[in-house]
C-alpha cells in the first residue's frame, strides 16, 4: 500500500511515516523544512530511505506530482499554531487544500482518504465528550479543522473517507514537550491556575496504529472517530509523572492565571494584526485552562483499535528519548543548550 502523508515532516506524521515503514508499506511523505525540528525529522526520514517531498499542501501542481501512484492519503498538514496569520489564510490552508486534496484524490483513484483533526472542535467543552458531541470550537484554528472534516465526510460518496479527531499527542520524537520536560527537570514549570484542568493525551505509538488501522479497514469508510489515550490526567498529574520519568522531584511555582490570560489577549491584539507571532497568546494557555475527557469505544467497537500507554509509562519512554538524543540531563541536573531554537512550550 503506497501512503501520502501530508504534513509528514511534522511530529505526527514523521512517526506515522517510520511506522508504515517498519510494517511494510510504501510512505510518500510531504512536508515543510521551515525550523529545526522539522529538518531534522526531514533527515531521519530519508535516512530510513523514505520518499520526501518539500513542498506545500497549497500547492496544486506539487500535490498533483506526489499524488502518482498513492493508494491511501492520511491528510495532517494544517495551520495550527500560527498567529502571525489572517483567518483567510489559516482557511486556504486548513480547508481549500483539504478540497482540492479530495478532488486529486477522487481523480487519481485513490481507495481511502484520512483526515486527521482535531479535539480542538469540541472547544471549552467540560463533560464527556465524543463522536457525537456537538462541536462548538472557540478559535479559527477549530472552525476551520470542523469545516475541512464537514467537507471530507461530504465526500463519502465518491471516495472512501475517515475523519480522526486527534487528542494531545506525545512520545518519542515530540519537540513540543520537551521544553515542559527540561523546566520541569529545573523546578521552573508553573502550575497556572491550579493545574486541575484535565487532558486526555495519547501516546505517539497508539495514535500511529490507529491510524494505520483506519487506512485499512473496512468499518473505518465513512466514519469519525476519536482517538485520545486510556486516561484523562490533570496539568499537576502530568506534572508530577514527568517529574517521576526525570527522577527529579523539584515543583514549579503556582501562579495565578488571570496576568498571564491579560498579557497574551493584549500581546495578540497588538501583534497579529502586525504578521507578528506574539511571544504569549491565548490558546498557548489552553494547555491550562481547557479540560478533556473522551470516550474511544466506538474505535474500539468498529476496529478493534484501543490505546495501550498511560501517561505515566508514556512520560518515562519520552525522558528516555530525550536523553538518548541529548537533549536532557542523564541525571535530571541541568538544561543542554543545543537546540534550544527547535523547542516550543506546551500549547504554543
Amino acid at each position: 500500500m503506497r501512503i501520502l502523508m501530508t504534513g509528514g515532516t511534522g511530529f505526527i506524521g514523521s512517526r506515522l511515516a517510520l511506522h508504515a515503514r517498519a510494517q511494510g508499506y510504501e510512505p510518500v511523505v510531504l512536508g515543510l523544512a521551515r525550523n529545526p525540528a522539522e529538518q531534522a525529522n526531514r533527515e531521519e526520514l530519508e535516512a530510513a530511505g523514505l520518499e520526501v517531498r518539500i513542498g506545500d499542501a497549497t500547492d496544486p501542481e506539487m500535490v498533483a506530482e506526489a499524488m502518482q501512484g498513492v493508494d491511501v492519503v492520511v491528510h495532517l498538514a494544517a495551520a495550527q499554531h500560527e498567529m502571525n496569520i489572517s483567518n483567510a489564510r489559516f482557511r486556504e490552508i486548513n480547508v481549500a487544500a483539504t478540497a482540492r486534496l479530495l478532488e486529486a484524490a477522487r481523480a487519481t483513484g485513490c481507495r481511502r482518504f484520512v483526515y486527521g483533526s482535531t479535539i480542538g472542535v469540541y472547544g471549552h467543552y467540560r463533560g464527556v465528550a465524543d463522536e457525537t458531541t456537538p462541536p462548538a470550537p472557540d478559535n479559527i484554528y477549530g472552525h476551520t479543522k470542523l469545516e475541512a472534516e464537514r467537507l471530507v465526510l461530504a465526500a463519502g460518496g465518491n471516495i472512501p473517507v475517515t475523519v480522526v479527531r486527534i487528542a494531545e499527542t506525545y512520545g518519542p520524537g515530540d519537540w513540543r514537550l520537551l521544553k515542559m520536560f527540561r523546566a520541569v527537570q529545573k523546578g521552573r514549570f508553573p502550575l497556572l491556575g491550579g493545574g486541575r484542568n484535565l487532558h486526555h493525551p495519547i501516546y505517539v505509538d497508539d495514535l500511529v496504529r490507529g491510524l494505520l488501522t483506519v487506512c485499512r479497514h473496512p468499518a473505518a469508510a465513512g466514519e469519525l472517530f476519536v482517538m485520545a489515550g486510556p486516561e484523562a490526567v490533570t496539568t499537576e498529574r502530568m506534572v508530577e509523572a514527568v517529574a517521576a520519568a526525570l527522577h527529579c522531584s523539584r515543583a514549579g511555582p503556582r501562579l495565578p492565571l488571570w496576568p498571564f490570560v491579560l498579557a497574551a489577549t493584549l500581546l495578540e491584539t497588538t501583534l497579529r494584526p502586525l504578521g507578528i507571532q506574539p511571544p504569549l497568546h491565548r490558546r498557548r494557555l489552553d494547555f491550562f485552562t481547557k479540560s478533556f475527557t473522551l470516550r474511544t469505544g466506538k474505535a474500539e467497537r468498529l476496529l478493534g483499535w484501543r490505546p495501550s500507554i498511560d501517561f505515566a509509562e508514556g512520560a518515562r519512554q519520552t525522558a528516555a528519548w530525550y536523553r538518548e538524543h541529548g537533549l536532557i540531563e542523564a541525571d535530571g541536573i541541568g538544561e543542554p543548550e543545543a537546540r534550544e531554537e527547535e523547542i516550543h512550550a506546551p500549547g504554543a
